[in-house]
């Protein structure tokens, strides 16, 4: 996990589900198979809705039709966000994608902990409505080690909760890493 990271920002809405970060039609490729894997990327959240709730304003695409990986580094979103099944594919989807960071109100138990056991992607959690500070395309800086966020195109200051035991995890790269590191396991 870098100290500090800075992209752009891909604004979402409240209960953004697994089906809209990758659609169950995607999951044929293979997740170790670098030449599959890269699908991923491709077709990470082209689930969500076109002029529904969830979409950005503009309907921007996430990943470009002919590109594996996205221009956003950061996944800004309301509450709930990876609600639905307990797929593991959802946060994988977005890494492969080349975003770091999800920053979410609240997430589904399962997607958070996916996010982080993998090291898929870094789950901040937000007490401040931001899906309505922070639009697509705006340019972010996060210090993760304080939780200090900025947006760069608007100059406003956010502060994040702190990432809390699972910063360890993903300082790690994964659970497993950390518990060989931790000696938890060989």
């Amino acid at each position: 996990m870098k100290d500090i990271i800075t992209g752009k920002a891909y604004v979402v809405g409240d209960s953004i589900d697994t089906d809209q970060i990758i659609p169950a039609i995607h999951l044929v490729y293979s997740m170790t198979v670098p030449e599959e894997r890269q699908f991923y990327g491709r077709y990470a959240l082209c689930g969500l809705p076109d002029g529904q709730q969830g979409i950005p304003e503009g309907n921007v695409p996430f990943t470009a039709p002919d590109k594996y990986k996205s221009d956003f580094t950061f996944v800004i979103a309301g509450t709930n966000f990876g609600c639905g099944s307990s797929r593991e594919h959802a946060p994988f989807a977005l890494q492969e994608a080349g975003s770091e960071v999800v920053i979410a109100e609240s997430y589904a138990r399962i997607f958070y902990r996916n996010a982080v056991d993998g090291g898929f992607v870094i789950p901040f959690e937000t007490r401040v409505r931001l899906i309505d500070q922070i639009k697509t395309g705006d340019e972010l800086t996060l210090d993760t080690k304080t939780g200090i966020l900025i947006n760069v195109t608007s100059g406003i200051e956010f502060l994040l909760d702190p990432l809390g035991d699972v910063a360890e995890i993903l300082k790690c790269g994964n659970v497993f890493e950390y518990a060989r590191r931790a000696g938890l396991m060989a």
